[in-house]
């Protein structure tokens, strides 16, 4: 074989070690729930679902928008599976944060859910947004719900939420997490959209191992 071709070749698989070795690696013996700050479902359901997610994610939008409500209905509101929500803004996505910031606000009157589930459905509206002009849109959004304005505009602007956001983008990291939506089903990481036909199969599964 030519020297220059015997080069290139070890120049590649080097290159490709490098990949291998700057690829995010997980630290081992996680809990992906543990920290987790919002859940939907019984504490002693069999089954724990962990949402990694973020909120200009079109697949995450899918996800919320159009399976979990069909996943709440049959399986979370039924008490056999309890589901935790996690943030995981990428960098330079300072709009993201601040919008988990702003469902930990809605949490404080009891409303979480519903403001994830808007903050997706208006997502290409506030997306774009920086500053007062996204902090008065989110307002106005958790005003929309019926929840007093006043005090979550104080909580919002207080920024005391933000360490809470943050902790779960580590989490992510910790945990070597590439993408979103991740799930973590009864343990098990799954990376990426899944119609509800294939989340009924694994969660079904799941709960047949149940004793």
């Amino acid at each position: 074989m030519p020297r220059a071709v015997v080069a290139v070749v070890l120049l590649l698989a080097l290159l490709g070690l490098g990949w291998i070795f700057l690829l995010p690696k997980g630290k081992k013996g996680l809990d992906p729930a543990q920290g987790a700050r919002f859940a939907l479902g019984r504490e002693d359901a069999p089954i724990v679902v962990v949402d990694f997610s973020n909120y200009l994610c079109g697949f995450c939008q899918q996800h919320a928008l159009n399976v979990l409500p069909r996943l709440k209905a049959e399986y979370i509101d039924t008490g056999k599976v309890r589901y935790l929500f996690r943030d995981f803004p990428f960098p330079g996505q300072d709009q993201v944060i601040r919008a988990g910031e702003a469902a930990a606000c809605a949490h404080e009157q009891g409303r979480y859910y519903e403001y994830h589930e808007a903050l997706f459905r208006a997502a290409q509206a506030w997306g774009n947004l920086r500053g007062q002009a996204l902090d008065r849109y989110l307002v106005d959004l958790a005003g929309q719900l019926g929840l007093d304005a006043g005090a979550f505009q104080s909580c919002l602007a207080s920024g005391r939420m933000r360490q809470g956001v943050l902790a779960d983008q580590k989490a992510a990291t910790d945990l070597g997490l590439t993408g979103t939506p991740t799930f973590f089903i009864a343990g098990e990481k799954r990376t990426g959209f899944m119609p509800y036909e294939e989340w009924k199969s694994l969660l079904d599964q799941a709960l047949g191992k149940k004793p």
